[in-house]
């Protein structure tokens, strides 16, 4: 019996367009350790960690005359050696080159006809360092039966990376009129779920929010259906137009005791002083554009929060998990206050009483999540909203507080890459680890040509912010 594809990884896989592939990355940034880093290394180290996400050996095949959805199935022909790629800069290989190099390999859509993920070891990077990009198509990881591959591969401690001894062995790939035969013996033995796959097929990605993530999963569709009831049309912005194929990545790194000076001396939570940095340099960057700007401008962000859920006691509700909970918070970009912007904001997500936001130590006790499988979560939550009622996707994941490896090699630096939605010019991703705050800007080549800016507005709004906070003094 093959494994059919949820309704929400079904509706991602056919959504994929050519401006809006579905795909989510992670870049990693790693020293590279006295004995060197090879490919052969990233290759036996993938490979031995394969069995622990067996779905990244598995393709999507379509049923004929479309009786059903997809199904996954085991690739008899794969190659791993086409999955894990090499890639150099010219050395000494800049920081803008890396990046550079990433929008690309984000413009570019997953062959549908293997397996959907890709992962790149970039070399020649300055300052002996070396990157790892990973992209895996929002229809595989879904925090459940399919983590990011990046979760299994970081280590919190040096590995030697060893070839595995493990043979596999491929199931038999089914024939079309096998898979036909299948779906039509469903048709009939369950007819009335048949009914509702097809209505569930109709309303697509926006009834089925929650789909393939577990019990978590059912309070983010509750949370989010609250959501999308009481929403209105955005604000019209800028960063909603027509996008291309092509994209621009900019990246910015902060400390993340400057958030939790601030937070202790101004309250609300982390995530409220972070979205108050992100307000501060949307706003500047709106007015580095000439755009109209008035006490109540506002820039409607979409925030898929990493949660942690304990304590309930209604009928049928979840104690001690996490999961992915969908807000909408108006960012206050015309109040030149940035403590009244950060008041604002924390006055906004308070929509979320009653959960708390997952802590890098809940992360680690909690199995089966990882920052870059969260972002990639949030993704697919904010994917069910329809594009009007928010301006800029940012998604917020907690990493681990300590080092993590890649064989011997010790990460310095993690940056997500969200996905572009349809006719959003920019998607907003960050990551807190190992003391820093690390955000990924990933933008419309055409729509956001200035996205180089963000980053600077980004630590000039949090200096600002820290300044007027009065912490100033007790930064590191």
């Amino acid at each position: 019996m093959t494994t059919r594809l949820t309704v929400q990884d079904a509706s991602f896989f056919f959504l994929e367009g050519g401006a809006t592939p579905m795909h989510i990355g992670s870049l990693a940034v790693f020293r590279t350790p006295r004995a060197g880093f090879s490919y052969d290394d990233l290759l036996n180290l993938v490979e031995s960690r394969l069995p622990l996400v067996p779905r990244y050996r598995q393709k999507v095949r379509q049923v004929a005359l479309g009786l059903t959805r997809p199904v996954w199935i085991d690739d008899t022909d794969f190659d791993i050696t086409y999955h894990i790629r090499r890639s150099a800069l010219p050395k000494p290989g800049s920081d803008e080159q890396l990046h550079d190099l990433i929008a690309r390999l984000m413009s570019r859509p997953l062959d549908q006809s293997r397996p959907l993920w890709e992962i790149y070891l970039v070399e020649g990077l300055a300052r002996n360092r070396f990157a790892i990009f990973a992209k895996s198509h929002s229809s595989l990881v879904d925090g459940e039966k399919a983590l990011e591959i990046t979760h299994v591969i970081f280590d919190a401690r040096r590995t030697r990376p060893v070839p595995t001894d493990e043979v596999w062995v491929p199931a038999r790939e089914p024939g079309d009129a096998e898979l036909v035969f299948e779906a039509v013996a469903e048709m009939v033995s369950r007819p009335g779920e048949a009914v509702a796959r097809a209505r569930e097929a109709v309303d697509g990605v926006a009834s089925g929010v929650a789909s393939g993530i577990g019990e978590a999963g059912r309070v983010v569709g509750r949370l989010a259906a609250v959501v999308r009831t009481a929403a209105q049309v955005a604000p019209v912005s800028p960063l909603n137009a027509v996008v291309s194929r092509h994209r621009r990545y900019a990246v910015a790194a902060t400390n993340l005791d400057d958030y939790r000076l601030i937070k202790a001396r101004r309250g609300g939570t982390i995530n409220d002083v972070i979205l108050a940095v992100v307000a501060g340099a949307l706003r500047s960057w709106l007015l580095s554009r000439g755009e109209p700007i008035t006490a109540s401008t506002t820039v409607r962000a979409l925030v898929p929060m990493s949660v942690y859920v304990a304590g309930e006691t209604a009928p049928g509700a979840i104690r001690d998990t996490s999961g992915v909970s969908s807000i909408l918070v108006d960012l206050p970009v015309g109040e030149p206050n940035p403590m009244l912007r950060l008041s604002h904001i924390a006055h906004s997500t308070a929509v979320t009483t009653g959960q708390s936001p997952v802590t890098a130590a809940t992360l680690v006790a909690l199995s089966g999540f990882a920052s870059n499988t969260l972002h990639a979560m949030g993704a697919r939550v904010a994917s069910g909203f329809t594009q009007r009622v928010f301006n800029v996707l940012v998604t917020n994941a907690p990493g681990p507080q300590s080092p993590l490896y890649v064989g011997q090699a010790r990460m310095v630096e993690m940056y997500p890459v969200p996905p572009l939605l349809r006719n959003q010019a920019l998607a907003i991703g960050l990551t807190s680890y190992d003391g820093h705050v690390f955000y990924g800007l990933n933008a419309d080549r055409e729509a956001m040509a200035d996205v180089e800016v963000l980053p600077g507005m980004l630590i000039e709004s949090l200096e600002e912010l820290a300044e007027v906070a009065g912490i100033t003094g007790d930064r590191r």
